[in-house]
């Protein structure tokens, strides 16, 4: 993925991108890679992270993507040929995406905390909120 990460910044931007889905004969227009760029940008800073170009595969396995989209043509140049890659590159293909299910377990995990976290939160907010109201009836009494 950062091959093609031509600043080396840590992050793929929208000419990344370009050169990236071109170079795997997809090319994608400008509209469609901005999209393919929003759909996935979780901290909404117009360039994706490994964690968010992880976020593309889940999406795919889940099913969660247009099935015309610049992401799921992504999603698919991820498989392999054995005729065309040999023995040798399937074994290192699929390492790579044992590697990639197992980092993507991981973001699975720290989704649901921070979901989870987000509604401990949100309850407590409620509790408060009730409690103020309470007080406050209380006290316009």
């Amino acid at each position: 993925v950062f091959r093609y990460d031509a600043g080396r910044d840590g992050y793929i931007d929208l000419m990344e991108l370009k050169l990236m889905m071109e170079k795997l004969g997809a090319p994608q227009t400008h509209l469609g890679l901005k999209n393919m760029i929003k759909e996935v940008d979780e901290d909404f800073d117009g360039q994706l992270s490994f964690r968010e170009f992880l976020l593309i595969f889940h999406k795919a396995a889940a099913g969660e993507l247009q099935e015309d989209s610049g992401l799921m043509a992504l999603a698919k140049l991820s498989e392999i040929d054995v005729a065309q890659e040999g023995v040798k590159g399937a074994k290192d293909f699929f390492e790579a995406k044992v590697q990639a299910l197992s980092c993507a377990s991981k973001f699975e995990a720290e989704l649901k905390a921070e979901q989870d976290e987000r509604k401990r939160e949100e309850e407590k907010r409620r509790l408060r909120q009730a409690a103020f109201r309470e007080l406050k009836a209380v006290f316009s009494t």
